[in-house]
């Protein structure tokens, strides 16, 4: 249930998890005790001998099969979970409830505490893979066709009224809802957690359907009692849904006022979501982190996420990684397992050299085609400011593509298309080789961002901004704006619009023309002393004098930075976007990666997205009609670098 709601990862949902394991493991102790009573005609002594054995085999057992697991894994040259070895795992099973089953109580009790006995890793996940499939595909169906034809709705109105049971159902439903929003209210949490808490809690899964048989089995009640708690346990697990989904889903983004880059102080710390999907994707994101800027005074929170594709479990999970545990000896790494670890390393080596650094890696595990709820969900929770993907295609050395991962290509446009928060698209041609150079000799890392218009173009000027007080790091920021045929232009075109609309889309380009030229302003009067910083404005009227000048002029950088310019019509531009093959690149960066300059640079390309309104599905900035196209006229024009002052 967590991971339908995606909230496995959230504070939430492992304060749930938590709960839950606790509450699941005293109510398997008091189940004991009360399984013992009913066999042991009603003697509370047989109960005893099930608890100690219990003890016994968490505490002999379970590290008698870490010794073993090591000793083997020294001795033998093939994998420790090899058929034999579960094999053998799997006879102890049956040995332990087997042992239970002499001291009084059911044989699921042995088999569940040996269960927890297995150490997590490679073990656990192989004996899942073995009996997994014959559990839920051969024997689950049984317990619910048992289950089925053991409850009859006619008993439940028998001998009672009907307002009788429907309150005895609701009773029980709320028992936990109210307890756990009383204890939340008191710890001051939220009043909307304690209620998904409570939800959450009461949620009921196959394990209570099997208790639930068993105790009808012992006859410990009668038939009306039996679909009583059945009727029960479907409506609590069905409220559950609805209820956490209106609490945490709707209005969640919200938060993400004022979060964006563009808003933030150059020196404010910022949060970034940076997601690889292998260790080909994982230098160049580096490198990107660390001309970012992480100083003491201005510190970076990256949560490295390591995309993987699901395969063979039910779920989607997130699994987090710690740096202080140590690994688990007994166990060969797979080649998936060593990836992750190479990435997690690699992270926590960028966190080590730069102090200002703060690094939680994880693994998303999730199908690609719904693998971006899980990163913007996440996002959401840790309140990121800027997500970082890689482009789905890989360069080769002369500058060329060499393979192309559709998969990839769907959850890029999938984040773009709903990003909570400001996300860059990162185009790497060679950004990696700026840090193999930084270990040696002092390298100097030129960053080009081309300014067109839009919040798009405001927010990458500010990651921009932000980098260019990195060391070894000069930044050029190069304005493109209409000339005098790009004005005339301009004007005729908002001339040819329906009446109704020329006064709102004249409105609009007046309002962005103006944020634009006050970010620019507030830009250059901040920077005017800063030696590492360059500022030009370019007079075009098209998008081929766009393209002339970067080849001409602009073409000798490491890094170009640009906005996407999703929903923007700007005519500047609009020669250069009638035939489009990433258009998740934008109008800019498609331009930039097919033009044949003497380097092939890298291109980040950034979008803003904005919330929108309660219950909508998708978080864009695209709420109005041409919201950044058709700016008006800038009121200065010059080509002196902001050392100069304006």
């Amino acid at each position: 249930m967590l991971s339908d709601l995606k909230l496995m990862y959230t504070d939430l949902g492992k304060t749930a998890l938590t709960a839950a394991v606790v509450n699941d493991l005293s109510c398997w102790c008091l189940l004991v005790v009360a399984v013992s009573l009913i066999n042991g005609e009603k003697e509370l002594y047989v109960a005893i001998p099930v608890l100690v054995g219990m003890t016994i085999f968490w505490f002999s057992l379970r590290p008698l099969i870490r010794k073993i697991l090591r000793y083997i894994s020294a001795t033998s040259k093939e994998a420790t979970t090899s058929d034999k070895h579960i094999y053998f795992i799997l006879s102890l099973v049956f040995l332990s409830g087997f042992v239970t089953e002499l001291c009084g109580a059911h044989s699921i009790f042995g088999a569940f505490m040996f269960g927890l006995m297995i150490p997590g890793g490679e073990l656990g996940t192989t004996i899942m893979d073995k009996v997994e499939e014959f559990v839920v595909g051969i024997l689950l169906p049984p317990i619910f066709l048992i289950t089925g034809t053991r409850t009859n709705i006619q008993y439940i109105f028998a001998d009672y009224s009907v307002g009788l049971v429907i309150a005895v159902v609701l009773l029980a439903s709320s028992a936990k809802i109210i307890s756990a929003l009383l204890v939340c209210l008191y710890l001051k949490c939220p009043v909307r957690d304690g209620l998904a808490l409570g939800v959450l809690m009461n949620t009921k899964g196959v394990l209570a359907l099997i208790i639930l048989n068993e105790g009808r089995n012992m006859k410990g009640f009668d038939q009306q009692t039996f679909s009583w708690i059945v009727v029960a346990i479907a409506f609590m697990t069905a409220i559950v849904g609805p209820i956490v989904s209106y609490t945490h889903k709707s209005e969640r983004h919200l938060k993400y006022m004022d979060r964006h880059l563009e808003k933030c102080k150059t020196e404010a710390p910022i949060r970034i979501l940076a997601c690889v999907h292998s260790t080909r994707n994982l230098s160049a994101m580096i490198t990107l982190l660390e001309i970012s800027n992480a100083t003491r005074k201005s510190p970076v929170i990256v949560f490295a996420v390591h995309l993987v594709e699901l395969a063979g479990r039910a779920s989607a999970m997130l699994i987090f990684h710690d740096k202080d545990k140590t690994a688990d000896t007994g166990q060969t790494c797979s080649r998936e397992k060593a990836e992750a670890e190479q990435i997690v390393s690699a992270f926590e080596s960028f966190e080590d050299n730069n102090h200002g650094a703060t690094v939680k890696p994880l693994t998303a595990v999730s199908p690609y085609a719904t693998m971006h709820e899980d990163v913007n969900h996440f996002a959401l929770d840790k309140i990121a400011n800027i997500i970082l993907i890689p482009f789905h295609r890989r360069s080769d050395p002369v500058g060329g593509w060499t393979e192309e991962n559709v998969q990839h290509k769907l959850v890029n446009q999938n984040l773009l298309a709903t990003s909570p928060c400001s996300i860059g698209l990162l185009v790497d041609r060679g950004l990696s080789s700026f840090a193999e150079s930084q270990k040696g000799t002092q390298h100097e890392c030129r960053i080009a961002m081309l300014f067109v218009e839009g919040t798009d173009d405001r927010e990458a000027l500010a990651y921009a901004w932000r980098m260019a007080g990195t060391p070894s790091v000069t930044l050029s920021v190069i304005r493109f704006v209409p000339g005098k045929d790009g004005s005339e232009f301009m004007e005729n075109s908002g001339d040819n619009e329906e009446e109704p609309d020329i006064f709102t889309a004249m409105f609009e380009r007046e309002t962005q023309k103006q944020l634009d030229d006050d970010y620019i302003n507030q830009f250059r009067f901040k920077t005017m002393h800063d030696q590492s910083i360059a500022y030009v404005e370019i007079q075009v009227n098209s998008g081929d004098q766009i393209v002339s000048a970067i080849s001409s002029e602009f073409y000798d950088f490491d890094l170009y930075v640009v906005g996407r310019g999703h929903g923007s019509t700007s005519q500047l531009t609009a020669g250069l976007s009638t035939w489009s093959e990433f258009p998740e690149l934008g109008v800019m960066g498609e331009t930039l990666i097919s033009m044949n300059l003497e380097t092939p640079a890298s291109v980040l390309v950034v979008q803003q997205s904005h919330p929108v309104s309660s219950g909508s599905k998708k978080f864009t900035s695209n709420s109005t009609k041409d919201v950044f196209g058709n700016k008006g006229v800038p009121a200065f024009v010059n080509h002196r670098k902001s050392v100069d002052g304006f």
